[in-house]
Formats: C-alpha cells, structure tokens, sequence
C-alpha cells in the first residue's frame, strides 16, 4: 500500500489516499475514480513528498496503528453488511432511482463498472466507491465477476 498526497485540480483541496501501488493510482486517476472529497472534482493529482524511512520504533507504532485501522475496517464492514441493502449490480439503476425520486431513498452498496460509476458521476448522482478493506463479502448467490464496489 502506498499513501500519496493529492491535490484537486478543481477546487485546490489537499487530501491523502492509499493505493495498493502507484500504478493503482495511476489507472483509477486515469479513469477520473479518483474524486475530490470537496467538491467531487475528477482532476486530482498527486503532489510532491518526501520518502518515509521507518526507524524500528516507528515500525511498532505502524504495527499498533494497524491493528487500530484493521479494527476501524472491520467495524465499517460490519456497520456497512447490517444497515445497507445489498443491490449487487443493479447498483447504478438503484441510485438513478433514488436520485430521481422514483423509489425510496435508503442505504445501498453494490458492484458497478469503471464506466457505470463515471456515468453517475456525471449526473450527479450521490455514490460512491467504498473502499475495498471496509466492503463486505457479497452474499454468496449474488456475487459479481469482473467488477467493482
């Protein structure tokens, strides 16, 4: 996992993300799926920072900080499997949906594509992607193939 600092094009909001590696940044940038948590902007790019050497005594202070962001991960998923609906991929129809007043507004998660969610993007819609460590599993008759969360 690697932390990068970003920067939006649009509003000038600094902010941090992990990505599992700096291609992972690069392909989700590329894509406009890294979003300004301000102002939902697509232009984010990543700015200039200085490498983090760990001495053995920040290496316990990562392992204990991990084991805080592992608990964290774990309650969101929890909280995330008991108080939202799974909608598998009918995701992207759902939110429109809502959006457009023709079904209840309620917490969902679901699976959509890279072009799904761009599309949702556009409109408006209010989605978006969770991340990966605080998704739950699926139920298992309504696991999806080849997309994401």
């Amino acid at each position: 996992m690697i932390r990068y600092a970003l920067i939006c094009g649009d509003c000038e909001h600094e902010f941090e993300a992990w990505f599992a590696s700096s291609a992972a940044f690069d392909a989700q940038a590329k894509k406009h799926l890294v979003i300004c948590p301000e102002c939902a902007g697509a232009q984010v790019t990543k700015q200039i920072m200085a490498p983090s050497v760990k001495s053995p005594k920040k290496r316990a202070a990562q392992s204990e900080a991990e084991k805080l962001a592992a608990e964290f991960a774990a309650k969101a998923r929890d909280h995330v499997e008991k108080n939202f609906d799974y909608v598998g991929d009918s995701f992207a129809d759902e939110a429109r949906a809502m959006y457009y007043g023709e079904t209840e507004d309620r917490p969902i998660w679901g699976a959509t594509t890279p072009e799904e969610s761009a599309a949702l993007l556009e409109e408006g819609v209010p989605a978006a992607p969770l991340p990966r460590a605080f998704t739950p599993k699926p139920p298992k008759q309504a696991r999806t193939k080849g997309k994401l969360n």
